[in-house]
């Protein structure tokens, strides 16, 4: 989505080089946040923007190695800032923990408070060089940019990482689940917060929503062609402070690079090149979901009763720190890889997942329904088997199966304290691989994926390039001297 309009984007003032505006990213330390922010960075920097992604050495080493679709390094534009943040607790995941959030990694939330003030210093410091700075911040890291408004020429952007969907129906039910839209009715059939959060993420919570102090417009990761009702919604009730709202996802490469080089590539690629068209059912988690030594093992008799093809990433959840310490293995049954070698892949290590749902191969997703995966799984015209976790995947698990419609329901949320049995997978596995109803669900799926990649690529009124080249032209306005 290059633009050709801001190539002008330098210019000389005194003898030095100023840069008409730069942008700068600060994500939240975790990986469905530092992923979208990155990926947005690629897109940014296309209109030959500066974007300056600020973090710590930890955090964007994770978010750097872990990129799939295309290769950071080779993206001039993209600067990563490293700073330092007191030492952490690193604790590792609970996989029997009767909640699910992962309370892991919130040592590491925590930490990154302690970047409020390197990053309004660096900020400072490039203001002289750029005549606007656009600050687009998680919403979960208000705190770190709440000093920034005291700099004339910076303007700040919250990025919303979750669905539009998720975000009004949270707000909804926080407001006491008024009358809603009549297009909007589905809302009374999303489960309540409970259990999708621990008690401490709370407190979290609280500190971000009282450091937000100026906002200048809303971003997120989203289609029209898929959240347009709910976007709608959201601009309608204002309550950021701003009216200002871009819909400018999904920030995922739409289409996969040809693979030239097959011998550098993973070998479940290499294994899914052999596999029928629409066989293969990819099952993954996420990076913030563990399952208890139990439920791997239903999971694991699940898929091989299922008699279908599958690529299983089977490992631990995030800790705050990803490269440090011990990773927990868990345990198969007893000759478990071998019985299954010739229809299916265990994956123990990070995985392209990207990849993996584009391949022609891909017919289904498992999955918890982490608006990363929803995206990515949405863009592929992949449907999926819901299975959701914490957080917000219980209501992006409504969205999939009863909104769009694209996905099949793999356990219901208010049994999510139970464990899931070998049967219950089977049967969930061959209903979305091997029904009438699957493949309905599978027709959907590609007819929206084909939607949302149009949006990408082409003009319109519901178009993300649309509503890309909206938020460049806003924040390359012209800069006269009563705003600096």
């Amino acid at each position: 989505m290059a633009s050709e309009n801001h190539s002008q984007n330098n210019g000389v003032q005194n003898g030095m080089v100023v840069t008409q505006v730069a942008v700068m990213m600060v994500p939240l330390p975790a990986q469905g946040h530092l992923n979208q922010l990155l990926h947005l960075s690629r897109l940014i920097s296309a209109h030959n923007i500066p974007v300056h992604f600020v973090g710590t050495t930890t955090h964007n080493h994770q978010a750097k190695a872990r990129v799939h679709g295309w290769d950071p390094s080779g993206t001039t534009n993209i600067h990563f800032h490293d700073f330092p943040i007191p030492p952490f607790h690193n604790p590792p995941p609970d996989p029997n923990a009767t909640t699910k959030f992962p309370s892991q990694i919130l040592p590491a939330f925590l930490a990154s408070t302690h970047l409020r003030k390197p990053v309004y210093e660096f900020v400072n410091r490039i203001s002289s060089r750029a005549r606007r700075i656009a600050v687009i911040y998680d919403s979960l890291m208000a705190y770190v940019v709440q000093d920034i408004h005291s700099i004339t020429n910076a303007e700040s952007y919250c990025f919303h990482s979750i669905s539009a969907f998720s975000l009004y129906s949270f707000r909804w039910e926080i407001a006491g689940k008024p009358a809603v839209h009549a297009e909007a009715e589905i809302l009374k059939e999303v489960p309540p917060m409970e259990g999708c959060f621990a008690p401490e993420f709370a407190e979290f919570l609280k500190l971000q929503r009282e450091a937000k102090k100026f906002n200048s417009g809303d971003l997120y990761n989203a289609s029209r062609v898929v959240e347009g009702l709910y976007l709608d919604l959201l601009a309608e009730e204002k309550t950021t402070g701003t009216d200002k709202l871009w819909a400018i996802g999904p920030f995922n490469p739409v289409v996969i690079p040809e693979r030239k080089d097959s011998n550098s590539h993973h070998e479940c690629l290499k294994w899914l090149d052999k596999q029928p068209l629409n066989s293969v059912i990819f099952v993954s988690f996420g990076s913030t979901s563990s399952f208890s030594d139990e439920q791997i093992k239903e999971l694991a008799l699940g898929l091989e009763k299922s008699e279908q093809k599958f690529i299983w990433v089977l490992r631990d959840a995030d800790k705050s720190d990803v490269f440090e310490g011990d990773v927990r293995r868990a345990p198969l049954p007893e000759g478990y890889t071998k019985r299954v070698e010739e229809r299916g892949i265990i994956v123990r290590d990070w995985a392209p997942q990207l990849e993996i749902l584009g391949h022609q191969s891909t017919g289904g997703f498992m999955s918890h329904c982490g608006w990363n995966s929803c995206t990515e799984s949405i863009t592929m015209g992949v449907p999926i088997a819901a299975w959701p976790m914490h957080s917000d995947q219980p209501r992006n698990a409504v969205l999939i199966t009863k909104v769009l419609k694209i996905g099949l329901e793999v356990r219901d949320w208010a049994c999510r304290d139970e464990v899931v049995s070998a049967i219950a997978v089977e049967k969930a596995v061959k209903r979305l691989m091997d029904s009438e109803e699957g493949e309905e669900v599978r027709q959907r799926a590609a007819e929206l994926g084909d939607a949302v990649k149009k949006s990408v690529m082409e003009g319109g009124a519901t178009s993300t390039r649309n509503e890309m080249d909206s938020f460049i032209a806003h924040i390359t306005r012209p800069i006269f001297s009563s705003q600096i």
